[in-house]
């Protein structure tokens, strides 16, 4: 199981390469476009068939889109492939209301860990990211970056205590999105924001995406 402890990333993530900002201003948005370009048609094929097989089990979008918030503060919707049952905030309201554990973890984590809502072809997209793979779009059209923080809901704005997030687009993969995510708490995902704020470089970029090939291939994914 490959995932990085905070000490992990202090040590793995030093700012080497290129001036913060010219990386950021100049260099990072290319790059986005360029790798979306390079992965096209791969993505495009297993995106397909994911979508085909998420359809014919109950005739449904298979894709879901949701409003998240974006470079400083612009509202977007994130698209993603369905793994959850169509009707999911619904049944997340009343699973929650009870059960008093699960309501906890949800406060703290914005997540859960035994999420009814999720289809077992959705865990198994889920746990390897595939889910994730039509969020190459939300970067091609200038919305998210494919190494920036993880995108944050608007319902959760009021509970993030940082504003390094807003500085830049949002990221298919990230600092938060390799670490020991699955036991920290929401807030605590801007310590991550900031630590890759005054990181950005385009070798930190390149060490994350490398990094995220070994937790993809570990199914890490939550």
């Amino acid at each position: 199981m490959t995932m990085y402890s905070e000490e992990g990333f202090k040590a793995g993530y030093a700012a080497v390469g290129e001036p913060k900002s010219a990386y950021r201003d100049f260099i990072k948005r290319p790059f986005d476009i360029l790798f979306v370009i390079l992965i096209a048609i791969p993505v495009l094929t297993i995106v397909t068939g994911l979508s085909a097989i998420i359809f014919l089990k109950d005739r449904r979008n298979p894709f879901y889109l949701q409003k998240r918030v974006g470079l400083e503060g612009r509202v977007f919707k994130m698209v993603k492939l369905r793994t959850m049952v169509p009707n999911a905030d619904q049944l997340l309201n009343s699973y929650l209301e009870s059960n008093p554990e699960a309501k906890e973890e949800w406060d703290h984590h914005q997540k859960l860990r035994h999420d009814p809502r999720i289809t077992p072809f959705g865990r198994f997209l889920r746990r390897s990211s595939l889910d994730e793979l039509p969020q190459f779009w939300n970067v091609f059209v200038g919305e998210m970056s494919v190494v920036g923080p993880r995108p944050m809901m608007v319902d959760q704005v009021d509970l993030y205590p940082g504003k390094d997030y807003f500085g830049v687009r949002p990221g298919i993969t990230g600092f938060w999105q390799t670490s020991e995510r699955n036991v920290t708490s929401f807030a605590e995902r801007a310590h991550y924001d900031t630590l890759y704020d005054r990181n950005l470089t385009f070798g930190t970029d390149i060490k994350v995406i490398a990094r995220t090939v070994s937790v993809v291939f570990s199914g890490t994914g939550v």
